[in-house]
């Protein structure tokens, strides 16, 4: 009997071996609705700092009052007149509500952990930009949820000025294909399903453009040294400067 057990367990070990593993199950609309939230959110709080570029920038003041709770506060402000939906109303049990609170707390982090730079008198322009604060934004981010999600800034490999942001393949091709096609709609998201840091994932890319304000740096005339020490790309306002990629795992 005992010989017989052990058979009927391994015939069913092997049968079980053999079986196709079941598919990662993904709320597609939920998904999106998850990664249009992270995107408004991160652009909320680049808009914060973009805002107070020149308060950064003064030479003159030392203790800024640009803290974490504060840039944290104004970026929630600037979600919710974007977006319409009030951020108080995101569950914080669901995964939405866990991603929403690990986003809002690496805005702190990011902010509080800069506060000598942001505060250092005597120097004018720190560095201190929007799109240095997105990386380490999502940096954080990523640090605190990365089992469950994943963003980044990346752009056109042409545009790309930080390694770091270089697009993966799935990225290069999304943004060749689709978004810089000459039919793309303005600011419509793409969203596939894609295998991601050997995982299967639900995938997402924003388009972004430049604005009037991203000419000082990204504008001419090409080739240009701008404040920050790297040529400009000679874009015109309107154009694609940017990519927000949003990467959800199940």
């Amino acid at each position: 009997m005992r010989s017989a057990n052990k058979w009927l367990a391994f015939v069913a070990l092997c049968m079980a071996a053999g079986m196709p593993q079941a598919a990662p199950v993904f709320d597609r609309d939920e998904d999106e609705v998850i990664a249009r939230s992270l995107t408004a959110m991160l652009r909320a709080a680049r808009t914060v700092v973009s805002r107070n570029q020149a308060l950064i920038n003064d030479p003159t003041l030392g203790n800024k009052g640009l803290t974490g709770k504060k840039v944290l506060a104004d970026a929630l402000v600037v979600y919710k007149e974007t977006t319409q939906i009030d951020p108080k109303t995101i569950i914080g049990g669901t995964k939405h509500g866990r991603l929403f609170k690990a986003q809002q707390d690496a805005v702190v982090e990011v902010i509080d952990a800069n506060q000598d730079t942001i505060n250092q008198k005597g120097v004018a322009f720190k560095g201190f930009i929007p799109s240095t604060f997105g990386r380490l934004l999502n940096e954080a981010f990523a640090r605190r949820v990365s089992d469950v999600a994943v963003m980044k800034v990346t752009a056109p490999d042409a545009l790309i000025r930080n390694r770091k942001s270089r697009p993966d393949d799935w990225e290069s091709k999304v943004i060749r294909d689709k978004l810089m096609a000459a039919d793309w709609p303005k600011d419509q998201m793409f969203t596939e399903m894609s295998p991601a840091m050997g995982r299967t994932a639900m995938r997402f890319a924003s388009p972004e453009y430049y604005a009037a304000s991203c000419l000082s740096c990204h504008g001419g005339p090409k080739g240009q040294v701008d404040i920050t020490g790297y040529p400009k790309e000679g874009g015109n306002e309107g154009d694609l400067g940017g990519v927000i990629s949003v990467t959800l795992f199940n």
